[in-house]
């Protein structure tokens, strides 16, 4: 197999019960990652690793493969990504068809784009890193952040840029939290994602990260929008 994608979802979402599945724009939230996948055109396999049997039945029934249940070890509040990825590309290997790249899509992705995982998945190729992700340019600069004290003046996080122009600092960006290329090798050994991954920069308008109710209004917002 060359490319895998895995859609990480399981069912034990607290601040928005049932987030995987909820209905956005007419469809369950998961649909859009599964949907980008497919218009992608990269994948062999694009496979959704669950321990909730409700999404898995969603997931089945818009184009998704779900030959195995996540291990209940794997599906706490706990867990992290890498070794979710890790467990889906050892299934596969462990039959015979071992991935050489394994793409994690967040199921909560709306605003995801075909185009992005394509673009991110070309940096990855030609850069022959270990992880390539989206990235957002922060809107405004960091070195120039303020702490506020229950009591008395603002104070600089970095003092010595408090008279430094925003053009003149560097660039500084955040992880968009859409999706993540990687060597199945390097989601195997758990490398970090962040520390060994490239960035492949992305529209900020059309990054939404929902973990609130209010997450979720802005994102039906935006994509309305858009």
């Amino acid at each position: 197999m060359r490319n895998l994608a895995v859609i990480p979802a399981r069912g034990g979402s607290k601040r928005i019960p049932r987030k995987n599945i909820k209905p956005f724009g007419g469809k369950p939230m998961i649909a859009y990652a599964i949907a980008a996948a497919r218009a992608s055109e990269l994948f062999d396999e694009i496979v959704v690793s669950t321990d909730d049997d409700e999404i898995a039945e969603v997931a089945a029934a818009h184009g998704a493969s779900v030959p195995f249940r996540r291990p209940a070890e794997l599906a706490d509040d706990q867990t992290t990504t890498v070794p979710v990825i890790a467990h889906a590309a050892e299934w596969f290997s462990a039959r015979g068809r071992a991935p050489a790249a394994v793409c994690c899509i967040y199921p909560c992705v709306p605003l995801l784009r075909a185009d992005d995982l394509r673009g991110a998945y070309t940096m990855f190729v030609e850069r022959g890193a270990e992880y390539v992700y989206p990235v957002v340019q922060f809107h405004s600069s960091p070195w120039r952040g303020m702490r506020r004290p229950d009591n008395g003046p603002m104070e600089f996080v970095h003092p010595e840029f408090e008279l430094t122009r925003t053009q003149d600092l560097p660039k500084v960006y955040f992880d968009a939290g859409q999706f993540y290329w990687g060597r199945a090798s390097a989601w195997r050994a758990g490398m970090r994602m962040h520390s060994n991954g490239h960035g492949y920069v992305v529209e900020s308008h059309r990054v939404v990260d929902i973990d609130t109710p209010e997450d979720w209004r802005r994102a039906e917002l935006i994509a309305r929008a858009l």
